[in-house]
């Protein structure tokens, strides 16, 4: 059975870092929608990866005394060995460091350029490092960047630009004829309100102020911006090249059935990759699904907030499919979900350790009880048989229409109504009863086949979403994995077979003592090592009169920022009680500003103010070397901006 291909991509992960659940849960989500259109019929190409060129990345490397290459090497590692570890089976994984991607990349941005979509020019404006973003002073909020909230910085390079506003109305046109092109609804609402009729202002593709990006072939000194780089990885990897024969792969996929983001990305994949795409004269992907984001609590994951989960970490303490389950069937459609740790134990216990893992547990417990793992179905069927034999018949098409809309929660809810069902069956049939009666033997048999059928329609359409604990159930039931078309009639498993062995596939999680072990472990992990301390060399002895001299006085941290092109200096703007004052200081490899912004810290106020980097510094921040490579600076929540130490 072969449906026809189907091609998804997940938006690829800024290689700076190790992904926490939140980045995590699009991978997940990915994979079971290409799970269950391999199981449907597809032909399907699943595509993911790590974007690792930019700014941010190379000053990550220089702060970590790595060169880019390897620093993304390392990361790009991890982000993979995450993906892995949650079981998904993406068909490629993509780096944008691949030498044959950077060819593409250069390829498309000299035809944009020769066809004159492309053009050199100076940007002058606002630049947020975190996202690598310009802005003009009218699309601030609040003084910040409007996508993260942080501080922005002026800046000017010359820089060459992308003309969105020659291909806007096209652009307009086309999502106004393909209502599906943008999902959830809402979204394409938000693009055409807030970005396109309002005027798009030209894209800056290059940068001229860092190195560590794909170089523009005709320009020294410029390297390819995040966009063309990035976004073009959707085509680059499957073979497109504009100045050659494409590839087989492109010819077979494109255009991709769905580009699968978070909705913080909507506006860089619905207008300007469509944009280049119209400008290439390349058919545009047929759906940008931007998903909800996954809160802890109420709050989005942060590490100044302390509360960022890890993927791996909620594997160690849950399981792989237990989390998977959670991430799926916790997110709306189109709202944000919520992970609390009480929320995780509550999911387990309700659902995959009480529907799920006791259904099949009992029910392959009372075959070998009650007819030695035989089945049989020689017995009529009765109209409670076949409400359940319609509702597993009925439940793959539910499940089915729920995927095509990728409302993965509602298409699991599906299958657990089925699983819910078969539980009720029980109850209602009595197996225990049934067995003190020889003369109700055949009607036991019915009922015992009919749970066990069940339990492998239900093993079937689990597997894309918990694909192990789909393996664990067919092994109990002793039979091969099914495929869609088994699930299209009720009694695949033939009279005579023999079940295997009832195993437990959840275990039933004590809430109080799971949360105290959590509590525990992130206490271990928040507690700060001890730190090695290099011999000091120790420094000459003074007076008391000339400790004296030294003024230190407590200030507030009101804003705080890096100093453009410096990979150490950050700028502060502190409130002193009396005045306010500008101090440069030399910490940016240990913190960040959102690490620092609110805080109070101790300073030397009475230094003769020099300058840094063309700043004025008028003072020193108290701070603390504590080994090697370790800086904490000196906090003083406890005082009052003013109050002077002695």
């Amino acid at each position: 059975m072969n449906k026809g291909k189907y091609y998804l991509s997940t938006a690829i992960a800024y290689a700076s870092g190790k992904p926490h659940i939140g980045n995590t849960y699009e991978i997940v989500l990915a994979d079971a929608i290409c799970r269950f259109k391999r199981l449907c019929g597809y032909d399907v190409y699943f595509q993911t990866g790590t974007d690792e060129h930019g700014q941010k990345i190379q000053g990550k490397a220089e702060a970590a005394g790595v060169s880019p290459q390897a620093f993304v090497d390392s990361t790009a590692g991890e982000i993979k060995r995450i993906w892995d570890v949650m079981n998904t089976s993406y068909d490629k994984f993509v780096r944008t460091t691949d030498p044959a991607h950077e060819r593409i990349v250069q390829h498309i941005f000299k035809k944009l350029y020769d066809q004159g979509d492309i053009y050199k020019g100076f940007y002058e404006g606002m630049y947020c490092a975190p996202c690598e973003s310009f802005w003009t002073e009218s699309q601030l909020k609040d003084g910040k960047c409007p996508d993260c909230g942080r501080d922005v910085s002026p800046a000017k390079e010359e820089a060459y630009f992308f003309k969105l506003s020659k291909y806007a109305p096209q652009l307009e046109k086309y999502i106004e004829e393909h209502p599906g092109f943008i999902q959830p609804e809402s979204r394409k609402n938000e693009m055409i309100n807030n970005f396109i009729k309002p005027g798009l202002s030209d894209l800056c593709v290059s940068r001229s102020s860092f190195t560590w990006g794909i170089p523009v072939d005709f320009a020294p000194g410029h390297v390819v911006y995040v966009w063309i780089d990035a976004l073009s990885n959707y085509i680059t990897f499957l073979g497109y090249d504009n100045e050659g024969e494409q590839g087989e792969l492109f010819k077979k996929y494109w255009p991709a059935d769905v580009h699968l983001i978070g909705k913080d990305i909507l506006r860089f994949h619905t207008i300007y990759w469509p944009i280049m795409l119209m400008a290439l004269g390349v058919d545009l992907p047929k759906q940008v699904f931007g998903h909800p984001w996954l809160l802890v609590g109420e709050n989005k994951m942060s590490k100044s907030l302390g509360n960022v989960i890890y993927a791996d970490d909620l594997s160690d303490l849950f399981g792989v499919d237990a989390v998977r389950y959670y991430l799926l069937h916790e997110m709306p459609f189109s709202s944000d979900g919520t992970l609390t740790y009480e929320l995780m134990c509550e999911r387990v216990n309700s659902d995959l350790a009480n529907v799920l893992g006791n259904l099949v547990n009992r029910t392959i417990a009372m075959c070998h009880k009650y007819s030695n793992g035989v089945l049989s179905d020689a017995s009529p069927v009765t109209e409670l048989d076949k409400e359940l034999i319609d509702l597993c018949l009925k439940t793959p098409g539910k499940m089915e229409k729920h995927m095509d809309e990728l409302r993965v929660a509602d298409a699991l809810s599906d299958l657990f109504d089925l699983l819910r069902r078969a539980n009720k069956y029980i109850d209602e049939t009595t197996p225990w009863i049934l067995a003190k009666d020889e003369t109700q033997h055949g009607r036991l048999d019915r009922v015992l086949y009919d749970l066990i059928e069940t339990i492998r329609f239900a093993a079937t359409l689990i597997s894309p979403f918990l694909p192990e604990t789909g393996a664990r159930i067919f092994r109990q039931l002793n039979c091969e994995p099914s495929g869609w078309e088994s699930l299209s009639s009720f009694g695949a498993l033939p009279a005579g077979h023999t079940v295997g062995t009832a195993e437990i596939l959840f275990e039933r999680i004590d809430v109080p003592k799971k949360l105290a072990e959590i509590e525990e472990i992130n206490a271990a992990k928040a507690a700060p090592a001890k730190p090695a301390f290099p011999n000091f060399p120790k420094k000459d002895e003074i007076a008391f009169s000339d400790f004296e001299k030294v003024e230190l006085t407590v200030g507030k941290v009101l804003e705080c920022e890096p100093v453009p092109k410096s990979s150490k200096l950050l700028k502060f703007k502190l409130d002193m009680g009396d005045h306010e004052r500008q101090i440069l200081s030399g910490i940016a490899k240990w913190y960040k500003p959102e690490d620092l912004i609110g805080h109070n810290v101790v300073c030397v106020t009475n230094l003769a103010p020099r300058k840094m980097m063309g700043y004025d510094s008028c003072g020193m921040i108290l701070a603390a070397e504590c080994g090697e490579d370790d800086v904490r600076v000196t906090f003083a929540d406890y005082a009052v901006p003013g109050a002077r130490l002695s």
